[in-house]
């Protein structure tokens, strides 16, 4: 009852977004983070028993957890993981090495609790909430026409938004869809430029005949549908896919509801420059958990000016890096709240303050 209820407060919350017309607006009107929090947060880290700035990034997560949880201190008890799953008509080009049947596979996988998002979402003491949108009907090939039309994006974006839970101390999203490396490459191509080789990769391991199939597929599309790709809410529509605009929706309704957003690899930061394409400023409440082994990955974030926590070279999605480094996050916020204060261990700072 209580996820119904919650379910019910979102839906209050969350209006319908009526047209593409309306979600531009709400892009550019995104409310600011809470600088008195985040300034706390650093006033702590400076009389805490270490030398000033000797624990690196630790120090920003917890500064940046606090400006957009709106508080201080800041917590981590309830993160929420959400995986969006879409099929993708593209597949059908020959760009992906599963079927796309392997995609309502692993959704029923992320159910049962047997994927590596699990796992790790058991580590941070998340369940994973996972959202299948439409698996039976995959978005339209973009190769002969846009992915979606407006009513099918908005949908998908919507449902996004609202599997946000309000309260959440972090939000990780992630994607399960075959297909969707061609996607995102589509997406940054249109919207980055340079060469499409430099925006694809072997996604799921795909053989070289394969990746040079793709990168012919990522171009053809955009030489298409280049003329009617304004912004990047046109490049999510026209080239995405369900389950990469609803996290798109996803990081929107965070921004919203004071919940600083994870990202995750490749696709989830596709999403991402959408947003930032269409509304800059809307990613502020976001940090990257890790660089990917998508080539495009590193350009990607090397354009929005977002430096990854971690280089593990993960190539999974899910969310997967996104989790572990939430699970770092919570390992600042202990450090910052346990450490004594030089006043309070009786330790000499060095420092005249």
């Amino acid at each position: 009852m209580s996820d119904l209820n919650s379910l019910f407060s979102r839906q209050q919350f969350f209006a319908p977004i009526k047209d593409l017309s309306a979600l531009r607006r709400t892009l550019q009107a995104l409310p600011a983070g809470d600088e008195n929090a985040a300034s706390t947060a650093a006033a702590r880290e400076e009389i805490l028993t270490k030398p000033p700035g000797s624990l690196g990034r630790l120090e920003e997560i917890v500064a940046w957890l606090a400006r957009w949880q709106g508080r201080y201190p800041p917590v981590m008890d309830d993160p929420q993981v959400c995986v969006f799953a879409g099929n993708h008509g593209v597949a059908e080009a020959g760009v992906s090495a599963y079927p796309p049947v392997v995609t309502e596979q692993m959704v029923q996988n992320f159910e049962r609790g047997g994927a590596a998002i699990n796992q790790l979402s058991a580590e941070l003491g998340a369940k994973v909430t996972v959202v299948p949108l439409e698996l039976a009907h995959p978005v339209n090939n973009f190769l002969h026409a846009p992915a979606m039309s407006e009513r099918e994006f908005l949908g998908a974006f919507q449902s996004g938004m609202l599997a946000v839970r309000p309260g959440a101390s972090i939000l990780c999203p992630g994607e399960m869809g075959i297909g969707n490396t061609t996607a995102a490459s589509a997406i940054c191509f249109a919207l980055l430029g340079g060469e499409p080789a430099d925006w694809c990769g072997r996604g799921s391991g795909i053989p070289i005949g394969m990746l040079e199939r793709k990168i012919e597929v990522v171009s053809e599309a955009v030489r298409l549908h280049e003329n009617a790709i304004v912004d990047g809410l046109d490049a999510l529509r026209i080239l995405g896919g369900r389950e990469i605009a609803a996290m798109a929706g996803s990081i929107v309704a965070a921004r919203l509801l004071r919940v600083p957003v994870m990202l995750d690899g490749f696709i989830c930061s596709a999403a991402a420059l959408a947003l930032h394409c269409s509304g800059p400023g809307g990613l502020a409440h976001c940090m990257v958990g890790h660089s990917s082994m998508e080539p495009g990955h590193r350009r990607l974030l090397a354009h929005l000016g977002l430096r990854p926590l971690l280089d593990l070279d993960l190539r999974l999605g899910e969310g997967t890096g996104a989790v572990l480094a939430a699970l770092m996050a919570r390992a600042a916020l202990r450090c910052h709240l346990g450490m004594a204060t030089f006043a309070e261990a009786g330790v000499h700072s060095g420092i005249e303050r």
